[in-house]
């Protein structure tokens, strides 16, 4: 990988005056983009004498590890990676130093940041994570297969069409799959995306008064909707695929649509694509309704209060989300890499609007997507793709599990609603929710 140190203007200052034999331990999940970050740190350790040890781990993994550690203040990490769930949540916990600094610097000017993005990191007018990168999710899909099936996709297709379009380009003798969609379980796996559709189909994790709704004829539509789509049109073994393995399955060729992070366009677009030159990308699906199945998300960088080395830590996050971060990764991988949705000025960029295609759509879906309103009906809770209370990610890992099952064949999805049903009337019971 061709390499150009950019040192960072004005922060390069007083990064170099801050030089010393400090480590920072960096926890962070095993997507691209943070593998190209880690590639190119080392303009960072050279210009600060910070050394950094990287600890990358699959998502569902890193998630554990990461809250494991920040409940028991364990000081294992001194960066994070963690999401738009969690930052407010552990931010009110007092778990999470502010980056009060980031606020302070005019060149990093965090009021670039997209403001759905910096909104969900922040609490009481303070920034408690920075975006990496910002996503919501979108349908891409194969032109050429589309084209061969008969078919033209709309910008704003719907849930009908994507069943039509599936099931049309599957062509099991050939290995390809109509569509590919997450099952692996998880509250950040299969049920960002089966919530964020469920929301379409006017479903909702918890009524008014907090009352679970996996007993409502919404969530059957979504859950029967999904798994027959999945059984007739999607890989073998789906019930084990993540966002990863998806990705790689579509770079293979072997999908004809995925619906999933924004974040993705730019890798099934580049160069380990083998179908790079015949993705086409529009809005995630509605159902008639007034509400598309996308959500809203960042992967962002945190400092918890638990660190040593809280200075520097915040030093490194500035390093690698400010404006320079993203012009030095368009010097070494092209325009189309660098990390997206975070920044306005990104999707003002004359460069970045000729070398990404996908620009105008994952602009559009981010701003898009509602937290405070995110289906059909009243909700008491924020979040569009998750619930934003601390016990949603136990009481949704926990049904992921039982949603997968369902997609391996192992229960009726009749089954997995009542058991996700009795399960979280007991969860919330006992938390308070439900008097």
């Amino acid at each position: 990988m061709k390499f150009t140190p950019i040192l960072v203007g004005a922060l390069s200052i007083a990064l170099a005056t801050s030089a010393s034999a400090e480590t920072l331990t960096i926890a962070t999940v095993n997507n691209g983009d943070m593998i190209r970050m880690q590639g190119l740190s080392a303009a960072f350790t050279e210009a600060t004498g910070i050394d950094l040890n990287w600890v990358v781990l699959e998502e569902n993994t890193l998630r554990q590890n990461v809250t494991t550690d920040i409940a028991t203040n364990g000081g294992q990490y001194d960066v994070m990676t963690i999401g738009t769930y969690e930052a407010p949540i552990w931010a009110k916990q007092g778990w999470l130093v502010p980056l009060d600094g980031l606020s302070a610097d005019a060149a990093y000017d965090v009021d670039d940041l997209l403001p759905a993005i910096r909104g969900g990191l922040s609490v009481d007018g303070h920034l408690y994570a920075a975006p990496f990168y910002g996503e919501s999710s979108m349908v891409m899909y194969r032109k050429d297969l589309m084209e061969k099936a008969g078919l033209t996709m709309p910008d704003a297709p719907t849930w009908e069409f994507i069943g039509e379009a599936a099931r049309a380009m599957t062509d099991r003798d050939n290995q390809i799959n109509g569509i590919c969609l997450r099952g692996k379980a998880g509250w950040g796996e299969n049920m960002a995306f089966l919530t964020a559709m469920s929301n379409s189909f006017g479903a909702r994790w918890f009524d008014e008064s907090w009352t679970p709704q996996f007993d409502q004829p919404e969530w059957k539509a979504t859950l029967d909707t999904y798994l027959s789509l999945m059984n007739d049109a999607g890989p073998a073994g789906a019930s084990s695929n993540g966002f990863n393995e998806n990705l790689t399955l579509f770079q293979q060729g072997k999908c004809g649509m995925w619906i999933d992070a924004t974040v993705a366009a730019s890798f099934v677009t580049g160069a380990d694509s083998t179908v790079a030159d015949q993705v086409g990308f529009a809005l995630a699906p509605d159902n008639g309704l007034g509400k598309r199945g996308n959500w809203l998300w960042a992967w962002s960088l945190a400092v918890p209060t638990s660190s040593q080395h809280a200075e520097a830590a915040e030093k490194f996050i500035n390093w690698a989300t400010n404006k320079d971060y993203l012009a030095t990764v368009a010097a070494n991988e092209g325009w189309a890499n660098v990390p997206p949705g975070t920044r306005t000025s990104l999707y003002e960029n004359a460069d970045y609007q000729a070398a990404a295609p996908f620009a105008k759509m994952t602009l559009d879906s981010i701003n898009s997507a509602d937290p405070t309103n995110p289906t059909v009906k009243p909700v008491p809770y924020v979040g569009v793709q998750f619930v934003a209370i601390p016990e949603f990610a136990g009481i949704a890992t926990n049904v992921g599990q039982l949603f997968s099952a369902a997609l391996a064949g192992q229960m009726s999805a009749d089954d997995a609603l009542a058991q996700a049903q009795t399960a979280t009337v007991r969860d919330m019971t006992r938390a308070g929710y439900i008097k």
